[in-house]
């Protein structure tokens, strides 16, 4: 998932002032003698606890090549470990298959700086580089060539042109890689150049301006038709391997589309009443790239220690634990679910909570912003109540929080597409932290709030172990709540048709 906006931060001053104002959800718990149950539920749910599941999944991407990405015995181990979990402690437990498209490679990509001090540079979306879409497969080994590079990068965006004119080239030797930078013309259009220049291979950087430096966004080639492998880096990798003529340099690119099959895990409580189903989520699948412990697996070990936990109560409202696949290839996990459920069953759930990265090392403590008033974008009728209770949570520990956008970029974005009240938490991606933010949450200001999302180190030392634990009681408290009253979550009618768009976590992008 990613969030990119930085607004509606709350200072910890502001957070403990909420708190003098009486917390909205323990009096409905109290009538049904819910509140003495949270309060052992919430003791129940240590961080060490919700960490020893994330071990297993560690053991299990180490077991699996490093990666638990749906489609592959990483992922289908997963979901055996969370459902053998939940079967034991009583849920009435349903895999639900579906077929996806996969799009992935067979074997891990590379390109390495072989001349001077050699350097292998790590794959991935925020990392340093990614095959572009469209590219062939190939393994290429040659002596890296520049073409008409702007270093330094000019003062705006498209200073550079480089490989968008055949003149470009001129001197260019058949069978070198064409190093290129972004700007002015599309990547296409760079790419065939050098291809008629007789380019073995194709880089292409970032141009360097502010907010043209990393790997963030999918580049494409616009279709078939491209004969060498292209690869796109950030702006550090490209100055860096510019930096030294004659570099030679080693790639490969080794890509898979293909139809898999791959699964969501549903727990269903035995009891409580199933016309008002209080429903929670987290996505259980890793990108390829790396073993996804942050990334979801602190959402998927929350809420599964949460549903052990729960098991050992008898709550007043039907709960629904739900463990998705594919998330990673654009929310199809949760797309598939609500698409398939008849609308009498939708109306059933009364609300979802969504958890995805919940111990980000430089986190944030991130609430969905359920009524919109920092956003712009509000949830359904209930997600502003959701909201406030989680500020509630956190107000009442002293703790500081931050409204995060609820634009539908992950798993909730099929629940409020349908009218269902959603919330959940957040605690950053790729983001850097502000100033202001490492004033407040402590941190370091300048780096991500996940310095490895989506890479190879996205590992059990990714874990913050206090947000682990204080966001794991945050889904305790709401969770344990709402299974005795929901109050008025839930009550207005759902539409019957999506109400807004959600967003795979890669548009592409073929544009200079």
């Amino acid at each position: 998932m990613r969030s990119r906006s930085r607004r509606g931060l709350v200072s910890a001053i502001t957070a403990a002032a909420v708190v003098l104002s009486p917390v909205a959800f323990a009096t409905p718990a109290d009538a049904h003698g819910g509140r003495n149950h949270v309060q052992k539920l919430v003791k129940a749910v240590s961080g060490k606890n919700v960490k020893r599941h994330l071990w297993a999944l560690q053991a299990i991407a180490n077991a699996n090549g490093g990666t638990r990405v749906s489609g592959t015995p990483g992922f289908d181990a997963s979901r055996d470990y969370v459902a053998a979990k939940l079967r034991r402690a009583g849920y009435d437990v349903t895999i639900q298959p579906f077929a996806f498209t996969f799009d992935g490679y067979i074997t891990p990509p590379v390109l390495k700086r072989t001349s001077g001090e050699q350097k292998t540079y790590t794959y991935g979306f925020f990392a340093d580089y990614v095959a572009m879409q469209d590219s062939p497969a190939g393994a290429v080994s040659s002596t890296l060539q520049a073409v008409d590079l702007v270093l330094p990068p000019g003062p705006a965006a498209n200073s550079s042109s480089s490989g968008c004119e055949a003149s470009d080239f001129a001197g260019f030797t058949p069978g070198n890689i064409a190093l290129m930078q972004r700007g002015t013309c599309n990547f296409r259009i760079k790419v065939d150049n050098a291809i008629a220049a007789g380019a073995s291979a194709a880089i292409v950087f970032n141009e360097g301006q502010p907010g043209r430096t990393e790997v963030d966004l999918n580049p494409t080639l616009g279709g078939p038709g491209v004969t060498i492998p292209s690869f796109f880096t950030s702006f550090a990798v490209g100055n860096e391997l510019a930096a030294t003529a004659g570099t030679t340099v080693q790639m490969n690119w080794d890509p898979i589309v293909e139809t898999r099959t791959t699964y969501n895990v549903i727990a269903q409580s035995r009891k409580g009443d199933p016309d008002n189903v209080v429903m929670l989520g987290a996505h259980l699948d890793s990108v390829q790239e790396g073993p996804g412990i942050n990334d979801n697996g602190s959402g998927s070990a929350g809420i599964l220690e949460v549903a052990l936990q729960m098991a050992k109560l008898k709550p007043k409202n039907q709960l629904r634990f739900a463990f998705w696949g594919a998330e990673e290839f654009g929310l199809l996990g949760s797309r598939h679910y609500v698409n398939a459920l008849p609308p009498e069953e939708r109306a059933r759930i009364s609300l979802y909570l969504n958890f995805d990265m919940i111990a980000s090392p430089n986190y944030t403590f991130g609430v969905y912003d359920g009524d919109g008033d920092a956003f712009g974008t509000a949830g359904p009728a209930g997600s502003d109540v959701i909201e406030e209770d989680f500020e509630k949570f956190f107000a009442g520990r002293g703790l500081p929080f931050k409204a995060t956008a609820f634009t539908g970029r992950s798993d909730y974005g099929p629940f409020i597409a349908v009218g269902i009240p959603s919330g959940g938490l957040f605690t950053g991606a790729e983001v850097l932290k502000t100033e202001e933010e490492a004033a407040i949450f402590g941190g370091t200001a300048g780096i991500p709030l996940d310095p490895c999302y989506h890479s190879v180190c996205d590992t059990i030392r990714n874990i913050n172990d206090r947000a682990l634990d204080v966001n794991s009681d945050a889904i305790a408290t709401l969770a344990g709540t709402y299974a005795y009253d929901t109050g008025t979550i839930g009550t207005a009618p759902a539409p019957t048709t999506a109400s807004r768009a959600t967003h795979p976590h890669h548009p592409a992008d073929s544009a200079s």
